[in-house]
């Protein structure tokens, strides 16, 4: 699980998470969102216990392709992603709104815990709310 805070307005901490759809749901994860673009196979809806599948907030599919082909390009892949959703905020929007008033755990599938879309995410979002 990765962990990302940022200052809010009234001076709280935004609490955002990170977890893989195959790792256990906690009481303190907060409002979970699958932020894939598509749904993991195998995967039950309920079992995820999800408020929402956000797949408007995932990259791109030609960024995702670019990637699989750089897995080692960790910041520029940060880059092109954080122009896609400066260019579209409809799609975290309400991540972030939930952000401002609690715990959220964004869920992704990807193997690679530390260089995913859902860190990356966290981080974006560490600076939206």
């Amino acid at each position: 699980m990765t962990r990302v805070t940022s200052p809010v307005l009234d001076g709280a901490v935004a609490d955002i998470r990170t977890k893989r759809v195959w790792d256990a749901h906690r009481s303190g994860d907060g409002a979970r969102f699958l932020v894939d673009g598509i749904w993991p196979p195998g995967v039950r809806h309920d079992s995820l216990r999800i408020v929402l599948w956000v797949r408007e907030a995932a990259p791109g599919h030609e960024l995702m392709k670019w990637f699989r082909r750089h897995p080692d390009d960790w910041e520029e892949f940060r880059k092109r992603y954080f122009a896609e959703l400066d260019a579209d905020p409809s799609g975290w929007a309400p991540i972030a709104r939930q952000a401002r008033l609690g715990p959220v755990t964004l869920i992704y599938a990807m193997k690679d815990r530390r260089h995913n879309n859902a860190v990356a995410l966290a981080e974006y979002l560490a600076d939206q709310v």
